[in-house]
């Protein structure tokens, strides 16, 4: 229970869903913790549970400038960091009919560009060696309709971890993601997925049910700790098998 002991680490996104539970195991296996959110609600939950075990910082992660806020906040309580989960996102499903631009630029920001300048702005404070693991999605793998810019923004994450595992490597910085299909969180949930949608979702996926987060942030632990270190540029698909099919 000591993988992540002494290492520091952020989780964005971290107040519900994978990333609250990925904090829970982060902080069993020993390490320090700063969580980001937009919700107030999940914050102070996060806050109830963790108290003072966690740093919770407020932050919009669709907005660029707000990302180096982040970084100030984080290097100044712990001093640098040894992994990230970039894991914030929203889940739009529409069809392409349906589609704004105003909404198209809201799913890009928050689920691709903002991870994105995250990254350029906590390189300083990146220790070495370092980890960052990055959220997708096997919508970026199957052509589920209505998923359109949703799938987009994902398979941009796919790219960068392989890209940016490229180019930092030199640094110690290894790049990673994972890549899970159908789990119960409150986002997925929220996604209007009740009674005849959900089972047919769930028909698609060959173990017969969703993932649990703790199912997904169990492979994170594995790829922030040192027991990852000869991954790179990987990309972990955690999906009961749905994109097999």
């Amino acid at each position: 229970m000591n993988r992540l002991k002494g290492k520091r680490a952020l989780i964005t996104g971290g107040t519900s869903g994978i990333g609250l539970e990925t904090a829970r195991m982060f902080i069993a296996e020993g390490a320090r913790v700063a969580v980001t959110g937009s919700n107030p609600a999940t914050i102070k939950v996060a806050q109830r549970e963790f108290g003072h075990s966690v740093l919770a910082i407020r932050a919009d992660a669709g907005d660029v400038a707000a990302q180096q806020g982040i970084v100030d906040e984080v290097g100044k309580a712990f001093g640098g960091l040894d992994a990230v989960f970039l894991n914030a996102g929203i889940a739009e499903f529409r069809p392409l009919e349906q589609w704004t631009e105003e909404a198209f630029d809201r799913s890009i920001a928050v689920n691709l560009k903002g991870p994105l300048f995250l990254v350029q702005a906590l390189l300083p404070i990146l220790a070495n060696p370092a980890s960052i693991i990055l959220n997708t999605s096997i919508n970026a793998r199957i052509g589920m309709p209505n998923s359109t810019v949703y799938a987009a923004t994902k398979a941009g994450m796919v790219s960068l971890a392989r890209t940016l595992s490229g180019e930092l490597i030199q640094r110690g910085i290894r790049v990673n993601a994972i890549s899970p299909g159908p789990v119960q969180t409150p986002m997925h949930d929220h996604a209007g997925l009740v009674g005849v949608a959900l089972d047919a979702l769930v028909a698609q996926i060959p173990l017969g049910r969703r993932g649990q987060p703790n199912e997904v942030a169990s492979a994170v632990v594995f790829l922030a700790s040192d027991e990852g270190a000869f991954t790179v540029g990987s990309e972990f698909v955690i999906d009961g098998g749905m994109s097999n099919l």
